[in-house]
């Protein structure tokens, strides 16, 4: 698989991954949101209180974290990390947000590098539904 396939392959399958995570987090996948370029990110908001905004961020090299923006906007303050796959499965990551925002312990321990893009796509290829 080429370079533009593989970025194509990781777009599909991470933005599938993202409709996941919202719908078992309950959720719009138009909250969603992600970024190919020197490394794969990806943005959920979730639901917060006045003054701040919670979020969900992943990258292909450290997983998911939550953390919240302060106002006024500034840079994201980590406050949990889910330190398992750094793809894990999307029913993982809504209890990982159920837990973190009721303020029950969470690791703070960094994942496995993901470091094959093309690996990487593979994996999240199995979130696209219907024709490829």
């Amino acid at each position: 698989m080429n370079n533009a396939d593989s970025t194509y392959a990781l777009r599909r399958g991470l933005e599938a991954y993202l409709r996941a995570v919202a719908e078992a987090i309950d959720l719009p996948a138009e909250g969603t949101s992600c970024e190919i370029s020197d490394t794969a990110t990806a943005y959920v908001a979730l639901p917060g209180r006045p003054g701040k905004d919670l979020m969900l961020l992943w990258d292909e090299r450290a997983g998911w974290s939550l953390a919240i923006e302060h106002n006024p906007p500034g840079t994201a303050e980590t406050v949990a990390r889910l330190s398992t796959d750094v793809v894990p499965a999307p029913r993982d990551v809504a209890a990982f947000v159920e837990n973190a925002v009721a303020g029950r312990s969470t690791s703070t321990d960094r994942p496995a590098t993901a470091s094959d893009r093309a690996a990487l796509a593979e994996r999240l290829s199995g979130y696209i539904a219907g024709p490829t």
